[in-house]
C-alpha cells in the first residue's frame, strides 16, 4: 500500500514538472515570435495604410496630406522604434518630409506608443510645391530600429497620386482702374437779365430796356449768333410779384408781368433774332427770392425775419408777422421788395464741343489748345499705346492732374510697361484714392508681392479692387471667398473660382472666352463630369498653345482621359 502511494506521488510530480516544461517552452516560443524586431519588417503586409486625400492637391503653393497606419495585435515589438519617412516623388526629383516615429510600449523615448494590443497612428505632412510635382506620388519609406540595428521594410507604401494644380490657372495680371473724364460734347450755359416793375404795375418802363444790363444781354445773344458752335436752345421768362399784398392780386399781377415781359423780350431780340422757344412762367409771391435777398443783406434783424420764414409756411401768416415788425418792414419795403417786382429773362445756350475726329486731329496738330478734359477724353478715343501715353502725360504734366497719372499707370500696365507704370504712379499726388490704391495693388501683383497687393486692394473701394482681391483669395486657397467676390462679374477668373468650389454648371456658364485658356477650363469641367468626348474636343483647342499642351499632358485632371 505504501509502495503504491509512493508510486502515485512520483507520477504526480512528473506531471507537474512536465507542465512546467511545456509552459516554459510555450513562453519561449511566444517571446521568440516577437523577440526579433526584424520580423516587423518581414510582416510589413500586416500593416494597412490610408491616405487623405487620395489625389494630392496644391493649395497656396503647398501640398498637404494626412496618412493613417493601422497595426494589428501583437505586431509591434515592445522595444522597437518604427521610423516613417513620407517622400513625394515627382518629375525631376523627390523631397522627404520630417520622419514620423512610433515606439513600442517598453521604449522610453518620447514618440507615440503603439501597444501590443495594436493601434493606429496618423500624421499630416506638407510639401512646398515645385514645378514637376503635378505628376507625382506620395510614399512612406519605413524602417524598424532596435538599438543601433535598422531593418528596412521591403518596399515603400504608395499612398496618393498627384498633384492637382488647377488653381494655378488663375489670371494674376489684375484689372487696372481708369478714372473718368468730364469732357462734355455739349456744354450748356445760361445768360440772364431782368427788368424791374413799380409796385402793383405790369408796365415795362422804357428805361428798363436801355439799361446796361439789357445791352449786355443783347451783345451776348449777338455773339451766340456769330458763333457756329453755339446756339440758343430756349429762353425762360419768369415773372414775379413781391410777397406783399393779397395773394389774388399778386397772381393776376405776375400773370400780367409775364405778358409784358414777353413783349419786352421780343423788342430786345428784334435786332438779334433768336430762333428758339420762349417759355413764360409766373410766380405770384416770390418768397424764395425774398429769403435769398434778406440772407444776403445787412438788415439789422435779418435773423429774426429768416426765423419767421422758417417757422411759418402760410404766406398770409408770414406777411402778417413781418408787417408786425414795423421798423423792419419799412426797411424791407425800401430795399428788398422793389427787387422782387421783376421778370427774369434766361437764355439757355448749347455749345457744341469738338467732335471725336476733331479732337484726334487736334492731338496731332494743335495739342496746346486742348484743356485737361479734352486730353483725358481723347486718350480714350485712340488705340495705340504711344498716343494714349502722350495724351495722359501731357494732361498730367501741364495741369498737374492725378487722373492723368492714374490713367497713364493703368494703360502702361495694360501694355506690359511695368517700369513706365511705376514712374507714372509715383507722380500721383493723392495716394489714398481708390484708383491709386487699386493700381498700386496691380503693380504689386506683377511684382508677385501678394501681401502688398492684398493690402492695397483691401483699402480701395472700387469694384476692380474687389475682383482683384479674389486673385489673392485663389492663391491663398480661399476659394469660397473668391466666388463671393466674382459671382456675376464676368471676370476672367469667375469660372475658375466655380471649378475650385466644384460648382461645375456655374463654371460652364461663366466661361465665355473662345481662347485656349478657356478651353483648358472647359476640359477640366468635362473631365470631372466624366465626359471624355468633350475633354478631347476642348484639348484639341488647348494643344494649339504649346505651354498649355505641356501642362495638360501632365495634369492629373486628365489622368482618366490619358488612360
Amino acid at each position: 500500500m505504501i509502495e503504491k502511494m509512493i508510486k502515485q506521488l512520483n507520477i504526480t510530480r512528473m506531471k507537474k514538472n512536465l507542465f512546467k516544461i511545456l509552459a516554459v517552452a510555450i513562453l519561449g516560443l511566444s517571446i521568440a515570435s516577437c523577440s526579433n524586431p526584424s520580423k516587423m519588417a518581414k510582416n510589413a503586409q500586416l500593416v494597412s495604410v490610408e491616405s487623405n486625400p487620395k489625389i494630392l492637391e496644391v493649395v497656396a503653393d503647398e501640398i498637404t496630406a494626412t496618412y493613417t497606419m493601422n497595426f494589428p495585435e501583437k505586431y509591434f515589438h515592445p522595444r522597437a522604434i518604427l521610423e516613417v519617412i513620407p517622400v513625394l516623388v515627382y518629375q525631376g526629383g523627390e523631397v522627404a518630409a520630417p520622419a514620423f516615429k512610433l515606439q513600442g510600449e517598453k521604449v522610453t523615448d518620447n514618440f507615440q506608443p503603439i501597444y501590443s494590443t495594436g493601434g493606429k497612428a496618423s500624421n499630416t505632412v506638407k510639401f512646398a510645391y515645385k514645378p514637376g510635382m503635378e505628376k507625382s506620388y506620395l510614399e512612406l519609406r519605413v524602417a524598424v530600429w532596435n538599438k543601433l540595428k535598422k531593418y528596412d521594410f521591403p518596399a515603400p507604401y504608395k499612398l496618393a497620386d498627384g498633384a492637382n494644380i488647377t488653381y494655378k490657372l488663375v489670371h494674376t495680371d489684375g484689372i487696372t482702374a481708369i478714372t473718368s473724364n468730364n469732357y462734355q460734347k455739349v456744354i450748356r450755359e445760361k445768360k440772364e437779365t431782368q427788368i424791374l416793375y413799380t409796385i402793383n404795375s405790369p408796365v415795362v418802363r422804357p428805361k428798363e430796356l436801355t439799361k446796361a444790363e439789357i445791352k449786355e444781354f443783347e451783345q451776348f445773344l449777338a455773339s451766340v449768333n456769330q458763333d457756329e458752335r453755339r446756339a440758343v436752345k430756349s429762353t425762360d421768362i419768369v415773372a414775379y410779384a413781391s410777397p406783399d399784398g393779397p395773394t389774388n392780386l399778386n397772381t393776376k399781377l405776375s400773370d400780367k408781368r409775364g405778358e409784358t415781359a414777353k413783349t419786352a423780350f421780343d423788342k430786345i431780340t428784334k435786332k438779334v433774332p433768336v430762333d428758339a422757344p420762349v417759355n413764360v412762367s409766373t410766380i405770384a409771391e416770390d418768397w424764395e427770392g425774398f429769403q435769398e435777398l434778406v440772407a444776403a443783406s445787412t438788415i439789422q434783424d435779418k435773423e429774426l425775419i429768416l426765423r419767421v420764414l422758417s417757422m411759418y409756411s402760410d404766406p398770409m401768416v408770414r406777411e402778417r408777422e413781418i408787417r408786425n415788425m414795423s421798423k423792419v418792414f419799412k426797411t424791407l419795403a425800401d430795399k428788398i421788395l422793389p427787387e422782387l417786382r421783376r421778370a427774369r429773362m434766361i437764355a439757355n445756350v448749347d455749345y457744341t464741343n469738338y467732335t471725336d475726329e476733331e479732337l484726334k486731329e487736334l492731338a496731332r496738330t494743335n495739342i496746346e489748345i486742348m484743356d485737361v478734359e479734352a486730353l483725358l477724353y481723347t486718350a480714350t478715343l485712340v488705340k495705340d499705346y504711344d498716343t494714349k501715353a502722350m495724351l495722359y502725360k501731357k494732361a498730367g504734366d501741364k495741369f498737374k492732374c492725378d487722373r492723368a497719372y492714374n490713367n497713364l499707370t493703368a494703360v502702361s500696365l495694360d501694355n506690359g510697361k511695368l517700369a513706365e507704370a511705376k514712374a507714372a504712379h509715383a507722380k500721383v499726388g493723392n495716394k489714398t484714392s481708390g484708383y491709386y490704391l487699386n493700381n498700386a495693388g496691380v503693380i504689386a501683383l506683377r511684382d508677385k508681392d501678394y501681401k502688398t497687393a492684398a493690402e492695397m486692394f483691401a483699402k480701395s473701394d472700387l469694384k476692380e479692387a474687389k475682383q482683384n482681391s479674389a486673385i489673392i483669395d485663389i492663391l491663398n486657397g480661399k476659394y469660397n471667398d473668391a466666388v463671393s467676390k466674382l459671382a456675376g462679374t464676368k471676370n476672367e477668373n469667375e469660372g475658375l473660382a466655380y471649378i475650385l468650389t466644384n460648382q461645375l454648371d456655374k463654371a460652364s456658364a461663366a466661361i465665355t472666352c473662345k481662347c485656349a485658356h478657356a478651353a483648358y477650363m472647359r476640359a477640366v469641367i468635362a473631365a470631372r463630369q466624366g465626359n471624355m468626348t468633350e475633354v478631347a474636343k476642348q484639348l484639341e483647342i488647348v494643344y494649339k498653345n504649346d505651354a498649355l499642351k505641356a501642362r495638360a499632358q501632365n495634369d492629373i485632371e486628365f489622368a482618366k482621359f490619358r488612360n
